[in-house]
């Protein structure tokens, strides 16, 4: 019977070894990004992310006022920039589209996103993500 119990605890502890090990894999996985899948279905696509190539990216921005620091501020880290009005958007009436030329390497991606989204909240707008533009030849 001792030995019964002895199987028992060490099958309760292999069951309870792996749901410790599933939860901590599933846990450290990084976890599901926008860029990140963009990327990989531009390579499926035959875009080749390690050729520089513009890049647009977009903010939506709640008044011109908001619209043109923004802008001042994306040209002086090296974007070119330019503002469309947007008549349909009720709290965000302007687009300030940024293009800058790069590859699409994740890390970079996610940078600028992430630069792109802190200066959209500051201006009361939001980052409303990007697009590829045309593939520069080396």
């Amino acid at each position: 019977m001792d030995l019964l119990y002895l199987f028992l605890v060490a099958g309760a502890a292999i069951a309870i070894w792996r749901i410790v090990t599933q939860v901590r894999r599933g846990a450290s996985r990084p976890q599901d990004d926008w860029d990140q899948r963009m990327i990989e279905n531009l390579r499926r696509s035959g875009i080749n992310p390690f050729q520089p190539m513009e890049v647009d990216f977009f903010v939506a921005a709640p008044s011109l006022e908001a619209a043109n620091t923004l802008a001042q501020t994306l040209q002086g880290e090296g974007y070119a920039v330019d503002i469309r009005e947007m008549p349909e958007g009720a709290d965000q009436t302007h687009s300030v589209h940024a293009l800058k030329t790069m590859q699409l390497h994740i890390e970079a991606v996610q940078a600028v996103s992430r630069r792109l989204t802190e200066l959209a909240e500051a201006a009361g707008g939001r980052y409303d993500g990007w697009a590829p533009g045309a593939e520069k030849q080396a």
